[in-house]
């Protein structure tokens, strides 16, 4: 069975929301799943998921989560050749060039690891509503159709 590992960071609540939200929708794809927030692990939790998912917030002007630093930068020590990997962003577009700049920062730490995009980046402005489900909804059956 396919596994699927989402780390995620939080600080409104949002991305967790957004997480879930992932966490339901591979489930309804049969996806076995795990999912943890950033702070309970380490980069090497990845290490035998077929499915990678990073949801993060941006912080301030376009800085990492402080809870999300130290496997950010641990993330590109890591051998995810094989892998997929998607990563969602929530930010307020009131930062302008700095919206949802940790996750754009993680698509290309992922790709350091060997790790193949399996899906487009999500951005997210605040909480998830009904047309950011839609883009969720693709975001997973993309995974999911790459990792077959």
């Amino acid at each position: 069975m396919t596994l699927a590992k989402i780390v995620y960071a939080s600080m409104t609540g949002n991305t967790e929301e957004i997480s879930d939200i992932i966490e339901e929708k591979l489930e309804d794809e049969g996806i076995e799943i795990e999912r943890e927030e950033c702070s309970d692990v380490d980069s090497d939790f990845f290490e035998d998921a077929d499915i990678c998912i990073v949801a993060t917030y941006t912080y301030g002007d376009g800085e990492m989560p402080f809870e999300f630093e130290d496997f950010f930068s641990d993330l590109k020590d890591e051998d995810l050749s094989g892998k997929i990997f998607g990563v969602v962003g929530s930010g307020d577009k009131d930062y302008g060039e700095f919206y949802c700049q940790s996750a754009k920062d993680f698509v290309e730490q992922f790709k350091l690891t060997g790790a193949k995009q399996g899906a487009e980046l999500v951005c997210i402005e605040h909480n998830a509503e009904d047309e950011d489900i839609d883009l969720l909804q693709r975001f997973v059956e993309e995974l999911v159709g790459n990792a077959e």
